[in-house]
């Protein structure tokens, strides 16, 4: 590995929630300008939140300037206590700054539609023909893949790992906070100055001094509130609902043979499944809302609505709905067919599930667990020292709702409206 170079003046970003973002090594300056890491500065790290926090219009570029900047301040805290080489701390704060490069517009409704992760996608931006690409490989032809393992979790240091993808870790606590800031809600405030002082690296993994427990109390506890209150917000979920459903529409008119007013050309690979990185890499929400826009006035009555409703925030109102009830999911299908409204884009249950905190369990998936340092210098499982913790441990809380276009449905003739509410047990507009 080459000996990398520091700037020759420190950088510094201003930042909301971290004060400053400070940059020393002029690889990350380096990767920080690359053109897919400027592309993050046009996709929305919350997908559609902003319909339902107006303030919530933050990107995924100052998100991962953020991780990397709690990683680099862990490597502060590390120093002289971990082992770590310096092309390994290099490593760790590459790692914290591109593990979302690979995120699609609207991140997860996009994932969803045309089947794919964006891990998957980071892996190929860092190994492929990029610009970060050939940054990363200025410090050894194997650095991409390092950093590609790191962010897979397959890294023989567990340590670092850990230190990007755990239940306490740099994108973690980041986004919390930083949700939190751009949302206006206090959920995902915690003391994260304490949290990063009662750190400790473990060749396990980053483990918390005992005197630290009840600020990791506080995280968890603004971690269940995030997801419920913010992440999981039913307006959220209907503007996710719509979204998914523009995006099946018009990928069903393309192959059914439909001529487009204006030609998708930059969402042609994704239909016809042939996607390559420079493809990914040119669509970002500025385009998405482009072609959101002129699907609005395609001849399409069932494009041109949902695109409608989109823009417009005209958005599916829900109830409450058991999943175990599918014959009266059925007969709400069937009349909406009777009403001439397709059930396959107007009817949607939406299924949403938290694990706030687990640990790992001998023959179950592999979870890497909070540990705790105690003072007598042994390790001691979290949830067996808090009670907070073992309270909510294990324990997965599930929530289903069925989204409809009520508009549609109070606009019908009135025994028609009546069946439909009834079966939703809806007998006004809400």
């Amino acid at each position: 590995m080459q000996e990398p170079q520091l700037l020759q003046e420190e950088k510094v970003f201003k930042d909301p929630v971290h004060r400053y973002v400070h940059v020393r090594e002029k690889l990350i300056w380096d990767l920080i300008n690359s053109r897919e890491f400027q592309r993050l500065r046009r996709i929305k790290q919350l997908g559609t939140s902003f319909l339902t926090f107006h303030g919530g219009e933050h990107s995924r570029f100052n998100h991962s300037l953020g991780v990397y900047e709690i990683m680099r301040r862990i490597l502060e805290t590390f120093e002289g206590r971990a082992n770590l080489t310096r092309e390994e701390r290099l490593l760790c704060m590459c790692s914290a700054l591109l593990h979302d490069v690979g995120h699609g517009p609207f991140s997860h409704s996009f994932e969803k539609v045309f089947r794919f992760h964006h891990e998957d996608w980071t892996k190929k931006i860092l190994l492929g023909d990029t610009e970060i690409n050939r940054i990363l490989r200025t410090m050894g032809d194997h650095f991409p893949q390092s950093v590609a393992e790191v962010i897979d979790k397959t890294y023989e240091n567990k340590l670092i790992i850990s230190l990007i993808s755990s239940q306490i870790d740099a994108d973690r606590m980041d986004y919390l906070l930083r949700d939190a800031y751009y949302t206006g809600v206090n959920y995902g405030n915690f003391d994260i100055e304490r949290i990063l002082r009662v750190m400790r690296p473990h060749e396990d993994g980053a483990v918390i001094k005992y005197s630290g427990m009840h600020a990791v109390e506080d995280y968890i506890m603004s971690r269940y509130q995030m997801y419920w209150q913010v992440y999981f917000h039913p307006v959220t979920r209907s503007a996710e609902v719509v979204l998914c459903k523009i995006f099946l529409r018009a990928k069903h008119l393309y192959q059914q043979g439909y001529l487009f007013t204006v030609e998708p050309k930059h969402f042609l690979p994704f239909f016809q499944d042939r996607i390559t990185i420079k493809d990914y890499l040119a669509l970002d929400e500025a385009i998405a809302f482009y072609y959101l826009h002129q699907w609005g006035e395609e001849e399409d009555p069932i494009l041109s609505d949902l695109c409608n409703r989109f823009i417009d925030r005209n958005l599916f109102k829900y109830v409450e709905f058991n999943p175990r009830h599918y014959r009266e999911l059925e007969e709400i299908k069937q009349l909406m067919r009777e009403a001439g409204i397709d059930p396959a884009y107007y009817v949607e249950v939406d299924s949403t599930s938290d694990l706030p905190y687990d640990f790992y369990r001998p023959g179950e998936e592999e979870r890497i667990p909070i540990m705790l340092l105690m003072p007598s210098g042994q390790l001691q499982e979290l949830s067996t020292k808090s009670e907070i913790v073992e309270s909510i441990s294990g324990k997965r809380r599930f929530d289903h709702k069925l989204y409809i276009p009520l508009d549609r449905i109070m606009a019908l003739p009135q025994n028609l409206s009546l069946k439909i509410r009834e079966r939703l047990g809806v007998m006004e507009d809400v």
